[in-house]
């Protein structure tokens, strides 16, 4: 890690705060990797340069969602490099496959939004309407291209009304393969003299496995390839779909961790099966308990943690940590951003939807909670909150 500049004030100071975000916002890339709050959190708890596992990491662990997601178009390696130089413990993929079964990099397997797909004519008759896990989407998908055609195509960012910084950055990167991020983080890793952590999420899996394109298998493959496949290893394996973790379970022995969205809703595997449970019976202590016998943590929406009022503020906590740590589970919940727009109202700030709002009030909120770690699209803001919660 870089040291800090002469003169520039410790970690939890305002000004400190502003340096950090600014730098971020003007595409400061490895210049950052010195951020205030970033090497001392990284020397104080190792980092993960041991071999025990996830339980060696930094409490609260930042992951990095999508990468550095809130200052780079999400998925690509400017934003998974970025999230790596800002110092986050984890740095996040998601996975869906293409035509001829290689696993890249995407959010959604409709790539509409995130790539420039739209604007090759040789695609054109690609767009299709297509219902995944019981919702029409319109667009472009990967599994109806070949990883060949699948790299002809530019990243962009995904919600250019709220960050149209990020647009800056729109057809710089292609869309990188799993197997790719692999190798960067052994080279990183190598570099920096320590592992990479990464959190590997299986996304619709039930409806890949009907296609014949099921994911766990060779997402099990590149785990031994690389070996990543041990309990010991440095990266975490999730899904929305309890199934697919079971699946994993059984293949290799990475750390799993089941994610769960809002309470009323139903995993899509669940709901394939005829299982009338929801996500509020699974974070019942039985519920928990029955994802403990497969999974090492949960990923609950934030909502789960502290429940919103009607007026869109935070409300009292719930139970959740306190059970889910009484089953031995982890929880990294998910997801915190920077601008108003997705904060809690008691933290937003003017009227801007785009603008940032008390981000560190939230993240504070969060931490107060007791939860083992945190999704984030601003890696460094995340940082900085977690060095405050550790000194208080």
């Amino acid at each position: 890690m870089a040291t800090q500049e002469s003169g520039q004030q410790q970690p939890g100071t305002s000004r400190g705060r502003r340096a950090v975000l600014g730098a971020a916002l003007l595409g400061a890339g490895t210049a950052v990797a010195g951020l205030p709050g970033v090497a001392r959190a990284d020397q104080r708890h190792g980092h993960g340069h041991g071999h025990g596992g996830y339980k060696e990491l930094p409490k609260p662990t930042v992951i990095a969602h999508r990468g550095a997601s809130g200052y780079r178009p999400e998925h690509t390696f400017g934003s998974y490099q970025l999230a790596l130089d800002m110092g986050a413990h984890v740095i996040e993929q998601d996975v869906v496959p293409t035509k001829d079964g290689h696993l890249v990099c995407r959010h959604e397997n409709d790539i509409t939004a995130t790539t420039d797909v739209a604007a090759h004519p040789e695609f054109a008759s690609r767009k299709t309407t297509k219902t995944v896990d019981g919702t029409k989407y319109t667009g472009w998908f990967t599994e109806d291209f070949t990883l060949a055609e699948l790299k002809t195509l530019r990243a962009k960012e995904r919600i250019p009304g709220t960050r149209q910084h990020n647009t800056l950055y729109d057809g710089r990167w292609d869309v990188p393969t799993l197997e790719e991020v692999f190798q960067w983080a052994e080279k990183q890793g190598r570099k920096r003299g320590r592992q990479i952590w990464l959190h590997i999420e299986t996304k619709h899996p039930t409806y890949f496995r009907k296609l014949g394109l099921g994911l766990e298998e060779p997402l099990a493959k590149l785990l031994r390839r690389y070996g990543r496949h041990k309990k010991n290893s440095p990266n975490f394996l999730q899904s929305f779909e309890p199934s697919s973790i079971q699946r994993l379970a059984e293949l290799v022995s990475a750390p799993r961790v089941v994610l769960l969205s809002g309470a009323s809703s139903r995993p899509w595997d669940f709901v394939e099966a005829g299982d009338p449970r929801t996500v509020a019976d699974l974070i019942k202590p039985e519920g928990l308990e029955w994802m403990a016998e497969y999974a090492q943590g949960i990923g609950p929406t934030l909502d789960l943690i502290i429940p919103r009022k009607a007026d869109g503020s935070l409300g009292t906590p719930t139970t959740l940590v306190e059970d889910a740590h009484e089953a031995g589970l982890v929880l990294h919940p998910y997801t915190m951003r920077n601008e108003n727009t997705f904060l809690p109202a008691n933290f937003r700030k003017g009227t801007d939807p785009a603008a940032y709002g008390d981000a560190f009030g939230a993240f504070k909120a969060y931490f107060e909670t007791g939860i083992d770690g945190i999704f984030s699209d601003n890696p460094d803001t995340a940082l900085l909150a977690a060095a405050d919660f550790a000194d208080d």
